[in-house]
């Protein structure tokens, strides 16, 4: 019996007491992190990954505690119904303000989340460009070439994300800016979603259709996509085009007030937020080519994010919640538009 027992025991013999310490205090060290959940949009992927990294560093250095950051992407709408039907984000960063309207509609953000931070709570921003395949063999330059028969245009769904959302304003905005009244408007963003294949659900799955299904000969999105093209893709596979008129995407942000208090977490929730607003965020986020808020950072940049003429969407459309009624709410402009495809 001694002796089974005595072999039973042995392996342990192999850790030291210094091991065991080691072990125990990681283990105990994982288990105390705080977690916190960012529910994003589907392009900003890259830009939290290397963003929470920096945040993680910088938190331990300042407050001594560690904590993980978990990411969930998709398109933004989408995100925010999963948000509102209970999934518990800490906090959400989205890409046009109407999808943190609606959960402020519904209590689950605050109903002044614009008031909370800088800028109305957009750290960054950024605008809708054209991709088109290397060599550019259709010669697209502006909107009026994506309104052109025999053309196929990639798009997101302007009902399940905020890419699609301000691709459709940005067209609407170079309608208005050249003249055209609103029935002309809607006249000229029906030839452009005629032109439209397959509507994506959100930016990334526009992206894969492009370049891994290789459909359409011209990809409208996010000026920030271009970055994780270039690294997925490699470089010269898409060109990218600046059109003469563009609009302002601001990406907002806040806290998920219906979270914080069921788990305390919204203290670590307005840090998160805050730092996006430091030098470091505003940095990271511009070498993946988010617009900043820095004159001087987008002057550094501005190889990358060159300078257009960006129209804000209050020009035409009064606000985005404006818009959001007239245009995107079910049976609305773009419903009256689509369907007559």
């Amino acid at each position: 019996m001694n002796r089974l027992f005595s072999k039973a025991i042995h392996p342990m013999k192999k850790f030291s007491p210094t091991a065991l310490f080691v072990a125990l205090f990681l283990l105990c060290a994982t288990a105390s992190a705080q977690t916190l959940l960012n529910v994003s949009y589907d392009v900003s992927r890259e830009f939290y990954k290397d963003y929470n990294a920096a945040f993680v560093a910088n938190y331990k250095k300042t407050t001594g505690k560690d904590v993980k950051i978990d990411q969930s992407h998709g398109g933004s709408s989408a995100q925010a119904r999963a948000v509102n039907d209970g999934l518990d984000a800490d906090v959400v960063t989205m890409n046009t303000p109407t999808d943190i309207e609606f959960l402020a509609q519904n209590g689950v953000v605050a109903k002044d989340w614009s008031k909370k931070f800088p800028g109305n709570a957009s750290p960054t921003s950024s605008t809708m460009l054209f991709m088109v395949r290397n060599g550019n063999p259709k010669g697209i330059k502006d909107w009026d070439d994506l309104a052109k028969s025999g053309l196929q245009v990639i798009l997101v769904n302007p009902k399940t994300g905020g890419n699609g959302r301000m691709a459709y304003l940005a067209a609407w905005t170079y309608a208005r800016h050249s003249g055209k009244t609103d029935a002309e408007a809607a006249e000229f963003v029906k030839k452009i979603f005629k032109n439209v294949p397959v509507l994506a659900k959100g930016g990334r799955e526009a992206t894969t259709i492009f370049l891994q299904r290789q459909l359409g000969d011209v990809l409208v999105t996010f000026e920030s996509e271009v970055v994780p093209i270039e690294k997925e893709y490699g470089h010269g596979k898409v060109e990218v085009i600046h059109p003469s008129v563009s609009i302002v995407a601001e990406n907002p942000v806040a806290v998920v007030e219906r979270t914080a208090k069921k788990k305390a977490s919204g203290e670590l929730a307005q840090a998160y937020l805050n730092y996006l607003y430091s030098d470091e965020a505003q940095e990271i986020a511009a070498k993946h080519a988010l617009r900043p808020r820095s004159p001087e950072l987008l002057k550094k940049y501005a190889s990358t994010l060159k300078p257009m003429k960006l129209i804000p969407v209050s020009e035409y459309f009064g606000s985005m919640a404006e818009a959001q009624k007239i245009h995107f709410d079910d049976g609305g402009q773009f419903d009256k538009i689509y369907s007559m495809k």
